[in-house]
């Protein structure tokens, strides 16, 4: 018999790999005590990445869900642990030092036991401060090797990363094969290169199913020494997710590893939860196309974590081409066109943006500037016209230092425009920020919450924590999940009523009110009053509008004056930011939309005058 190999249950991870929701808390404490009856798990996977910041996307509080959703499993003696960006913390962008300090005496506070820290630029100095914070806070650290696949992400690139990170104090190293592209052979070489120069160290391998690897993989990781692997569980195993449980355990065991066995009724009984929730409502946000294997994405290696929302944006940007087409005559475009263009445009542009591993938030980076690309070329437009700051920072070296060198027409466009490269800390370009938060929490008479948790929720997610606390979140939440199950429970009836559609005849596009019978068509809208004189601000896509997008900036207001290129405002799209910048100078006469508001491409944000 050869050695154990234990499960760990990345029951976060299932749910962000196939939408854009996890369950709400009620959900996840009505669920837990059936993972637990199930018997085979050492670890779950509770919180983390995205998870907080969905939360506040419902209208409920996160630090609640998180104390309530460990708590069982902490009595049952199963390790908890959640995922944590370095530099980014819980979300897209780079936080200050004092925040993310105080985020893993927070996670401690709240019940979780290890943190796997990674960098989506595999920059150890990102990840140097977390394994500090989190062993002072009494975590485990566990960091991360984002597993990618080019010229220069070898295993002797791996090897020496792990090697330094265990220097550094690391207590655990994961093999973070977010999007599955690892090879076999290889990631098991990375294993065997860490476990002969520190056996005592325990390795932990996450994989995504979607390109085909993943189960050659987990045999290969596990010859090599492997401690635990994490699994999915049907209904949201394999496609954009991970290899299911059953399978790995019946693969292992005939390898001759000792592997725990399954309570089969409680598995039933999780698989059934799993599915009540997606009937009551994550369903809704859930594509069918996440449940397939695709070897397509070898090429583009987009993760399994990201793909899930990814479905769900394409569609938004295929009605934003196609609308583009219908002006113009041309050809509508179906969504496997558009997702082929987007894969060979990933293809093209990760090499030219120095090969990021394609992790949060470099995947949705690299993806976000591989779509406008795309958008931009089928409306006639050149590549790069659009990069969101957020993007720009990893370019120029603000987030870490990339694998890579950038093309020449980015170094180009970056020195045309005025952008400086920084080759310093990344750290050093965020100061502290928590005195902020704290007299901002004082003047709005908020609570900074058990073991200071509220601060941070809103030091970490300023923007989403003002629409959770003003019940806006929730408003926009509950709308969204009744038009979406509108559309689902459409009667024949309903499909029956007028309705407005773009039609194409013999290549011209024509905008038709389709009725039926004797329906009797609505009569058109009174033309709305001019919110103010002046030049209209376009949004150049679709998205949230926001005036800020985090405590350090002032929003503007009518009667401001601005110049050409100054930020007048963000629309948040695809989990970037996108400033929109004056591309003339004026006085603001008018703001057109509320914080966030979503907004279509070509909606009027302001008026300068």
């Amino acid at each position: 018999m050869k050695r154990e190999v234990k499960f760990s249950l990345v029951f976060r991870d299932m749910w962000q790999s196939a939408g854009k929701y996890v369950p709400r808390v009620d959900q996840l404490v009505k669920v837990a005590p059936a993972i637990i009856e199930m018997g085979c798990f050492a670890r779950v996977e509770t919180n983390g990445g995205g998870f907080e910041q969905v939360n506040l996307l419902f209208g409920e509080n996160p630090n609640r869900a998180v104390r309530e959703w460990t708590k069982p499993f902490h009595e049952a003696g199963i390790q908890t642990h959640m995922l944590d960006r370095a530099l980014n913390g819980l979300r897209m962008s780079p936080v200050p030092a004092d925040v993310r300090k105080l985020f893993y005496k927070v996670k401690k506070a709240q019940g979780t036991d290890i943190t796997r820290t990674f960098c989506g630029l595999n920059d150890v100095r990102n990840i140097a401060p977390s394994i500090t914070y989190a062993k002072e806070a009494g975590m485990i650290s566990q960091c991360s090797l984002c597993i990618t696949h080019s010229p220069i992400h070898t295993v002797e690139y791996y090897t020496n990363m792990a090697l330094e990170l265990i220097k550094l104090g690391a207590d655990e190293i994961c093999i973070k094969d977010m999007a599955g592209i690892g090879r076999p052979v290889s990631l098991g070489k990375i294993v065997a290169n860490i476990k002969a120069a520190h056996p005592e160290i325990p390795i932990q391998y996450h994989s995504h199913a979607g390109p085909g690897f993943n189960m050659a993989s987990i045999l290969e990781v596990c010859e090599a020494g492997c401690d635990y692997i994490d699994v999915g569980m049907e209904p949201l195993s394999w496609g954009t997710g991970h290899a299911d449980l059953l399978s790995v355990q019946a693969m292992l065991k005939d390898a001759g590893y000792q592997v725990p066995e399954i309570n089969m009724e409680a598995y039933m009984k999780v698989r059934a939860l799993i599915q009540e929730f997606m009937d009551d409502f994550l369903g809704l946000y859930i594509s069918p196309k996440n449940r397939l294997m695709n070897s397509l994405l070898i090429g583009p290696g987009l993760p399994g974590g990201m793909m899930g929302s990814l479905m769900a944006d394409l569609e938004s940007n295929l009605e934003s081409i196609n609308k583009y087409k219908a002006k113009h005559n041309l050809p509508f475009m179906t969504q496997d066109q558009l997702l082929i263009k987007l894969f060979n445009e990933v293809a093209y542009v990760w090499p030219r943006v120095g090969y990021p591993p394609l992790v949060t938030p470099f995947s949705q980076y690299v993806k976000n500037l591989a779509m406008m690309n795309v958008m931009a070329m089928e409306k006639g437009k050149e590549r790069w016209g659009m990069i969101a700051d957020d993007i720009w920072d990893m370019l120029l070296g603000k987030a870490g230092r990339l694998p890579g060198t950038l093309a020449p027409e980015i170094i180009e466009k970056a020195e045309r425009e005025g952008r400086k490269f920084f080759e310093g800390n990344p750290q050093d370009n965020y100061p502290d920020s928590l005195d902020k938060y704290r007299k901002l929490m004082k003047e709005n008479k908020w609570e900074v919450g058990e073991d200071d948790e509220e601060l941070f929720e809103y030091a970490m997610h300023p923007a989403q924590y003002e629409a959770y606390k003003s019940g806006k979140a929730k408003e926009d939440f509950l709308a969204d999940v009744a038009k979406r199950r509108a559309e689902k429970d459409k009667s024949p009836e309903e499909d029956a009523k007028p309705k407005t559609l773009t039609v194409q005849v013999d290549g011209q596009a024509y905008r038709v009110t389709v009725a039926y019978g004797d329906a009797e068509l609505p009569a058109a809208p009174a033309a709305a009053a001019p919110a103010g004189e002046g030049k209209d601000v376009l949004s150049p896509l679709e998205g949230k509008f926001f005036l800020v997008k985090n405590a350090q900036e002032s929003a503007l207001k009518v009667g401001d004056a601005v110049k050409e290129g100054d930020v007048l405002c963000y629309v948040e799209a695809m989990k970037t930011y996108n400033a929109i910048r004056a591309e003339f100078s004026g006085t603001i006469t008018a703001i057109c939309a509320n914080p966030g508001d979503t907004v279509s491409e070509d909606d009027v944000l302001m008026k300068i005058g």
